[in-house]
């Protein structure tokens, strides 16, 4: 038996699944081509699976979605992971206790277990050990309602930690931030990127990634 991974191309997913030796495949919805919240192109969170060595299956998901339709989607994707063998679905959720519920009802009566190896770590030093393991990452976008909006775009590094105002979290759990993962443990190589422009979108600051030798950090 193994484990897929829900995967969004974060960072906690990442380094959830850096201490889950057992999974083997890896699955995540997409709109019109991108994520959904933070709209990193797919071919990007293809690129990421193909570094990563796993299997990736894409949730195409319409636009508006609603909750039934999501749930008919997402249930299908699960379907295929028990077919191919999984037992497990890991989670990169760190505190959230109402998606946690979400998550563990929807499992219920699929022959699937929720993992949370990651839950209820304090933030602040988990942060700083996913970049001391060797992760990193690009700020994708970033609440500008609650962080300051130039940090898209940043490098998650000890310095973007630095810049961030009391009161957001360093994982960015609460929604203040999103990242795209290019290296870390597990990948058989980086997954270059540039910062092709900042725009506003759905009340985001949103750092538009495309494929190429990354220059984020600055």
């Amino acid at each position: 038996m193994s484990a897929w991974l829900s995967w969004s191309c974060r960072k906690d997913g990442a380094c959830a699944l850096g201490v889950s030796a057992d999974v083997t495949g890896l699955f995540t919805t997409v709109t019109a081509g991108r994520v959904p919240v933070h709209g990193v192109r797919q071919q990007l969170v293809e690129a990421q699976a193909a570094a990563l060595g796993l299997p990736l299956h894409v949730v195409e998901l319409p636009w508006p979605c609603p909750n039934a339709e999501y749930e008919r989607r997402t249930g299908a994707a699960l379907a295929a992971a028990r077919a191919a063998g999984a037992d497990t679905v890991v989670y990169g959720d760190l505190f959230l206790d109402d998606i946690r519920a979400y998550r563990e009802r929807t499992l219920a009566g699929t022959g699937l277990t929720p993992r949370f190896p990651l839950w209820g770590r304090p933030t602040g030093p988990l942060a700083r050990d996913m970049i001391a393991a060797g992760l990193r990452a690009v700020v994708v976008s970033v609440d500008p309602t609650r962080m300051p909006a130039d940090l898209a775009g940043h490098a998650f590094d000890e310095e973007f930690l630095a810049a961030l105002p009391a009161g957001v979290d360093p994982c960015g759990e609460n929604g203040e931030f999103h990242t795209f993962v290019t290296d870390g443990p597990g990948f058989r190589a980086p997954v270059p990127v540039t910062v092709d422009g900042v725009v506003d979108r759905d009340g985001m600051t949103v750092a538009e990634l495309v494929p190429g030798i990354s220059r984020a950090a600055r």
